[in-house]
């Protein structure tokens, strides 16, 4: 398993006050760009018909208010070293329902395929959650982006069965918590925003035991544009293409 260690991505240094500025009009700009993306791949799944035995397959997961849409910049990126697939989540349903609706979709795919999941936001959450609950051994590993793995405070006031899960100390986040550190279990990696106000704290975003990065000068939704992560997801799938596969989840979750 791998350690925990901190990598940060940042440029100079600078005044207080102008940081903030950057990292605001930044965070502005990205909620636009969000918004502008949202019509994009809503009605079905986009999934590679053509990936075969052994191709690799990265599966992009967007996170609450947003649809597939968001997701553009990033599989653009990605299908230079990987197919990509993705879905858009209607908003409510809870973790445990998403990632069914998940592995519906990937059950469209081929057997033997490799398996990237990379989720930002919520969309880690399920796709940590699918892994480790849903035996595909497909599954090569798990990436998260600003993922609140920690809890966001407060979630539960919302009402709405995602929120639940979400919220600090729930079931579903104690349980991933465990089962991450786990012998053999499958390999994470987790980026996180150094300034995001949505989920706040590299530890909030990170999943236990595993490598985080941290982006310097970066909200929550500026991280999914952000052009360091681009290359630190594409350089780990690419690390993993051939990589010999984890034990079945099944089992990690017995010996957890």
């Amino acid at each position: 398993m791998g350690s925990l260690s901190l990598t940060r991505a940042s440029g100079r240094s600078s005044l207080p006050g102008l940081a903030t500025v950057r990292v605001a009009s930044r965070e502005l700009f990205a909620c636009a760009r969000h918004a502008w993306l949202m019509r994009h791949d809503v009605l079905a799944p986009v999934l590679p018909r053509d990936a075969a035995d052994g191709a690799n397959v990265v599966v992009c997961l967007h996170g609450v208010m947003a649809t597939a849409g968001v997701l553009r910049p990033l599989r653009l990126r990605l299908a230079r070293s990987a197919h990509t697939a993705t879905l858009s989540f209607p908003l409510g349903p809870g973790v445990a329902a998403l990632a069914e609706r998940l592995g519906d979709a990937l059950a469209l795919l081929h057997q033997d395929v490799r398996l990237h999941l990379v989720g930002h936001s919520l969309g880690g959450i399920v796709a940590r959650y699918y892994a480790e609950h849903h035996g595909d051994a497909r599954v090569v590993q798990t990436i998260s982006l600003a993922s609140p793995f920690a809890g966001v405070p407060n979630a539960r006031l919302l009402g709405l069965p995602f929120a639940r899960d979400i919220d600090p100390g729930s079931a579903i986040l104690r349980a991933l918590g465990r089962s991450s550190l786990a012998p053999g279990s499958l390999p994470h990696l987790s980026i996180v925003a150094a300034n995001d106000a949505l989920v706040p704290g590299a530890e909030a975003q990170a999943l236990p035991g595993w490598e985080v990065r941290v982006v310097g000068e970066c909200g929550h939704n500026t991280l999914l544009y952000h052009e360091g992560v681009m290359h630190w997801v594409e350089a780990r799938v690419r690390e993993l293409a051939h990589a010999a596969p984890a034990p079945a989840p099944q089992a990690l979750l017995r010996s957890a």
